[in-house]
């Protein structure tokens, strides 16, 4: 017998036997926080995003500063529009 087949005898004994996997729990309703604080104009500024669930795992709803900006959009998404939005302060000497 191959390592494949042990695998899935002991899979299907398991599921026969009522023997199942335990499941995540349901997630929070807010799954993530970023505070940036931008000190480039003298005076600080906050920028609040939270990222709530929403109806597929890998996604979110998207809060900035209390205004919903995208809904159900990846993380990586996500980090691109944070990257966007708050661009490198070019220095001219």
């Amino acid at each position: 017998m191959t390592k494949y087949a042990k695998a899935r005898a002991v899979r299907e004994e398991k599921r026969i036997n009522g023997i199942h996997p335990e499941y995540p729990p349901e997630l929070p309703e807010l799954r993530r926080l970023i505070k940036i604080t931008d000190y480039d104009t003298g005076t600080p500024v906050t920028h609040r995003i939270e990222l709530y669930r929403s109806n597929r795992v890998d996604c979110y709803n998207v809060w900035v500063n209390d205004k919903l900006w995208k809904k159900r959009i990846g993380w990586s998404k996500v980090l691109e529009g944070l990257r966007k939005a708050l661009p490198r302060r070019i220095n001219h000497w």
